[in-house]
């Protein structure tokens, strides 16, 4: 959307992550660099039934225990979120002018389940355990935590969640509403969604190869990621270090299925357009992507085919990478955490590889980063796609903060 404030772009001022790999973002950052999985045999509960045994399961014992008393999801959120605003005054967070735009497709569903297996086996269930159990409650409990009084949303739509929640602090910012804006995703594993992947044979049983010509599907994960968003006359007026640019979003529905993605890839294609064209970008402006790419056969070929309808023959030598080969695939929360890694590939000027022995896929033309990470050019544009059941897409831009441009420029015509 067009901004009512003026030229006044949105800034990406705290991250914060928690992940399989570790619970902060530097021990994601780290993890991701070296190609090491957060990949293991989950233990939350019995998985005999299933194709596999393995997921992205998150180290709770490593996690703040100010945040014990929470759910899995709430703790995952709290934490990213407590290392995203750590430099931001309490008198800021708690002004009224901060809100809590988050992405969540379980909510507390583990903890629901626990408490009705309990019920169900004569015993007395932990009502506590599932107060946050509706999927807003990972940004209820930020909210909370934090004494943030602006608005406070949850959006659901699936893999998408957290970019939707991204998109719309964006939109929030840009028109007033908000000061500062905690925008990201937290989401939790639990047997439902479990078994329902597996159900769809869509899990694979070997660590996940996105983009690989050995590919068999995904793995899921769990964690949380978050980015403090504000106007950069904010963050410039409180003295903020700013880590990158969060310049425009482009949100799509394939309207073709609810859990297969269109095959030519053309709602993907649609939504990355827009965030070009809202962005005042063209396509040879995006310098790297970090793909939704969760290593299921139709998901890699779709997200390939819109990748070529937009870049065309450059996409053949675009960096893209799937950082779900290394910590699963969060569901709501996905879009939060790539987020994160986008930003902290901008930083450092690296493209983290997608892990995995084989070579990629040569019928997919992509230039997928493999074994090692990739150096960027000093100033980057980098896009961050998700794709979701239902048809939904989302995707990103994020930039280095001092690439941004002076007027806008018109993308190239379609």
């Amino acid at each position: 959307m067009s901004s009512s404030l003026g030229h006044d772009p949105v800034v990406v001022t705290g991250i914060g992550a928690v992940s399989s790999l570790g619970p902060t973002a530097d021990a994601l950052w780290q993890g991701v660099i070296a190609a090491r999985r957060g990949l293991g045999e989950l233990d939350l509960f019995a998985t005999t039934s299933h194709r596999t045994k393995l997921a992205g399961q998150v180290d709770t014992d490593a996690l703040p225990r100010q945040f014990a008393h929470m759910s899995r999801a709430d703790r995952f959120g709290c934490t990213a979120t407590q290392a995203a605003v750590q430099d931001v005054p309490t008198s800021l967070l708690q002004s009224g002018r901060a809100g809590v735009f988050f992405g969540s497709s379980t909510g507390a569903l583990f903890e629901g389940e626990r408490f009705l297996a309990a019920l169900l086996e004569g015993r007395e269930g932990d009502l506590h355990s599932i107060v946050g159990l509706q999927n807003d409650g990972p940004g209820n409990a930020v909210a909370k935590q934090f004494g943030c009084g602006g608005p406070v949303i949850t959006y659901s739509t699936a893999c998408t969640s957290a970019n939707v929640a991204i998109a719309a602090a964006l939109d929030a910012l840009h028109s007033g509403e908000v000061d500062l804006a905690i925008a990201g995703g937290a989401d939790e594993l639990c047997e439902i969604t479990y078994a329902g992947f597996n159900s769809l044979r869509a899990i694979d049983s070997e660590p996940t190869r996105p983009f690989r010509a050995d590919r068999k599907g995904l793995l899921m994960g769990e964690g949380a990621g978050v980015l403090l968003l504000e106007r950069r006359s904010h963050a410039e007026a409180r003295g903020a270090t700013v880590l990158a640019e969060l310049v425009s979003a482009g949100r799509s529905c394939d309207a073709n299925h609810v859990s297969a993605p269109d095959p030519e890839g053309r709602g993907a294609a649609t939504a990355i357009r827009q965030a070009l064209q809202e962005g005042g970008l063209v396509p040879a402006d995006i310098t790297f992507v970090n793909a939704h790419g969760t290593g299921t056969p139709h998901n890699d070929v779709s997200e390939s085919k819109a990748m070529h309808a937009v870049f065309g023959e450059r996409a053949r030598s675009l960096p893209i990478t799937s950082t779900k080969s290394m910590v699963g695939h969060l569901l709501g929360a996905a879009g939060g955490i790539e987020a994160v890694l986008t930003v902290l590939s901008i930083q450092h000027g690296l493209l983290p590889p997608t892990a995995g022995d084989a070579p990629a896929d040569p019928e997919l033309g992509l230039d997928v980063v493999v074994h090692e990470a990739r150096t960027l050019p000093a100033t980057n544009v980098g896009l961050s796609t998700n794709l979701a059941f239902g048809g939904n897409n989302a995707v990103i831009v994020l930039r280095s903060p001092q690439a941004a441009p002076g007027p806008k420029q018109q993308a190239e015509p379609r």
